[in-house]
């Protein structure tokens, strides 16, 4: 019988860009095999065993299984691959019922909130709980934009902003709490203005500054509720680590493209996001948010998914997504809500935890940040030495790495396209007495592109580019007449 097979975004690459893909195959293990022999490029997703590789998931239905499970599928079965992007209603509200007590609404708020107060959900407690919230919002982008301007409207009474970027004209595709005039302005500066404009009262505190295991805990310590709208994995994992030893609830979101996911991490009675991604991608394998672009409405749709999240878990009510993961692909009109469990064996909140302090855990090397001792070291190359090179005529062959969407948009003159998963089986089409120079767009990509032609033998020399395609933006060549 055939089944059909759910890709999320971040691994289309994988599988000729498919979103669904029907397989041939009576259970789980059977379905994943075939599905390496019909795409090829998909073994970049399994160890050398057989397993998947630790951030990618697979869902039979709405329930997690191994990916050599021998579980038999029926006719309408619908697995999915769900890798990081980065249940059941809370027993009480965050905010105790003390805190509610010293907290009063004036006239001028009860007109202000007057539709939550016809809530029967919400009414004058819940109301006075919202007020009396601390809430910490830990990114200011794309996500992080409709979370401050949601739970600014509904009267979170203190909200904590924390970022170290300036507002650049990209963002605004997609930021909606910036605008022209923020350009090269702080983003804390920029959505502290908007969350003033929206409701004077409320209490602001800011953090410009990055967040690192020396200070994420004296950030975070004084917040009822932490919101992860960040962008990367060491942030992630940095952050669920420091509120599961602190005991703070996380709201989780992350987006690519089209598609996004929720959830609510909340390790003192469920799991945490280690539970459900013990280990982030190799870097640079899943293109970033950054690198693959997202939809404007998509962080509008996802922010304000967090934003109820929150406000559910402040009033006491509702059913939470603690312990499940809420999945939309806004594209194709698919979403799910998948079960996560508690992992037992998980190193942070599991039975016997490995990590019981975020300063004796290596961030950098667990995301793949930092050069391994025994690792060779890849050589880079300067956009100004790769132009001069080229001025010049030096024989090079120049190789990107990069996604369709984004050599569609910027165009590296006379370079030959290999995806990443196909560098080995292709690594004759390089000439290993020339230099051959790797591109993408941040710089992340060509190093993987580099290791995984080494770990496949190939000896010719090979360099990244520094920085990718946008540290050399600006460059112009003469004899192409195009810029990168």
């Amino acid at each position: 019988m055939q089944i059909s097979v759910y890709v999320s975004a971040t691994l289309r690459t994988f599988v000729n860009r498919k979103a669904k893909i029907e397989i041939e195959g009576n259970n789980v293990r059977k379905i994943l095999e075939r599905l390496q022999d019909e795409y090829p490029e998909s073994k970049a997703l399994f160890e050398e065993d057989g397993t998947l590789k630790p951030f990618v998931s697979v869902y039979l239905n709405e329930e997690r299984v191994s990916e050599q499970s021998e579980t038999s599928v029926q006719e309408g079965d619908q697995i999915l691959l769900l890798p990081a992007i980065a249940g059941g209603a809370p027993a009480e509200s965050v905010i105790s019922d003390e805190r509610r007590k010293q907290v009063a609404l004036d006239d001028s708020e009860i007109e202000r909130f007057n539709k939550h107060l016809m809530l029967r959900e919400i009414g004058v407690k819940g109301q006075k709980r919202i007020k009396a919230a601390k809430v910490l919002i830990i990114g200011l982008g794309s996500l992080g934009s409709p979370v401050v301007q949601y739970l600014a409207a509904a009267g979170v009474g203190t909200i904590g902003i924390a970022d170290f970027d300036e507002v650049s004209l990209g963002n605004l595709q997609s930021q909606v709490i910036h605008g022209t005039r923020d350009v090269h302005r702080p983003k804390i500066a920029s959505a502290r203005d908007s969350i003033k404009a929206i409701n004077p009262k409320i209490k602001i505190e800011t953090h410009n500054e990055k967040l690192e295991v020396d200070n994420i805990a004296d950030i975070i310590e004084d917040y009822d509720i932490i919101v992860d709208c960040t962008d990367n994995y060491k942030s992630r994992y940095l952050i669920n680590d420091a509120c599961v030893l602190l005991e703070k609830p996380v709201v989780f979101g992350a987006m690519y493209q089209f598609e996004g996911q929720v959830s609510v991490f909340d390790a003192k009675s469920g799991p945490c996001f280690r539970c459900q991604f013990p280990a982030p991608p190799p870097s640079g394998l899943v293109p970033t948010c950054a690198e693959g672009g997202v939809i404007s409405p998509l962080p509008g749709i996802i922010g304000s998914i967090q934003a109820n999240e929150v406000l559910k878990l402040i009033i006491g009510g509702g059913e939470s997504l603690a312990g499940k993961m809420l999945v939309v692909d806004t594209w194709n009109n698919h979403s799910s809500v998948l079960r996560i469990h508690k992992n037992d064996n998980c190193p942070i909140c599991g039975k016997n935890p490995s990590i019981t302090e975020i300063e004796t855990f290596d961030y950098e090397d667990f995301c793949g940040l930092k050069q391994e001792e025994n690792e060779l070291l890849v050589e880079a190359i300067e956009a100004e030495e790769l132009a001069a090179r080229i001025e010049k005529g030096d024989p090079l062959t120049i190789v990107d790495v990069r996604e369709p969407h984004e050599r569609a948009i910027q165009r590296f003159p006379n370079a030959i396209v290999i995806p990443i998963g196909q560098l080995a089986r292709r690594q004759k089409e390089l000439d290993p007495d020339v230099d051959t120079i790797f591109i993408c767009r941040e710089g992340k990509r060509s190093i993987l592109a580099i290791n995984t032609l080494r770990e496949a033998g190939y000896k010719g020399p090979m360099y990244s580019l520094k920085g990718g395609i946008e540290s050399a933006k600006n460059i112009i060549f003469s004899n192409e007449g195009a810029w990168l």
